[in-house]
């Protein structure tokens, strides 16, 4: 008997910037680490790039405009959560145009980069709030 192929899941995430603070969201409580914080993003489609698919998931998760060819790359990192693997391509978002709300009924808020460690978050994100902060210094 095989095992059933673990789910893997490429995932744009958006680090979304104003100043010297990052857009984070709270996962809802019925989703895969629900009620855990994260950045803003979702999964990329089979015919789109990374960018473009975090565009089109921060205007339909937190309703902001932004340009893919503003996006800059930051790290690629993969984590395994035991029931599903991921694949986190993290970007820097500097430009964004709207007021970000959670389109979804979550809840959003603009956060102090330092303040990070103070809000639960996926243990992946351990490894992207490291990368953010070390980009910013």
């Amino acid at each position: 008997m095989t095992a059933t192929p673990k789910k893997h899941i490429l995932v744009a995430v958006g680090m979304v910037l104003n100043g010297d603070q990052v857009l984070i969201a709270k996962r809802p409580d019925h989703l895969h680490q629900g009620g855990l914080w994260e950045f803003p993003g979702g999964k990329v489609e089979q015919d789109e790039s990374v960018p473009v698919a975090l565009a089109r998931e921060l205007k339909e998760e937190v309703d902001l405009d932004t340009d893919p060819e503003s996006m800059i790359a930051l790290t690629r990192l993969d984590f395994d959560y035991g029931d599903k693997a991921v694949s986190l391509d993290t970007w820097i978002v500097p430009d964004h145009n709207g007021k970000p709300w959670g389109r979804e009924g979550q809840e959003v808020k603009w956060v102090s980069i330092n303040d990070l460690n103070n809000y639960n978050f996926p243990a992946a994100n351990t490894d992207l709030i490291k990368a953010l902060k070390a980009y910013l210094s």
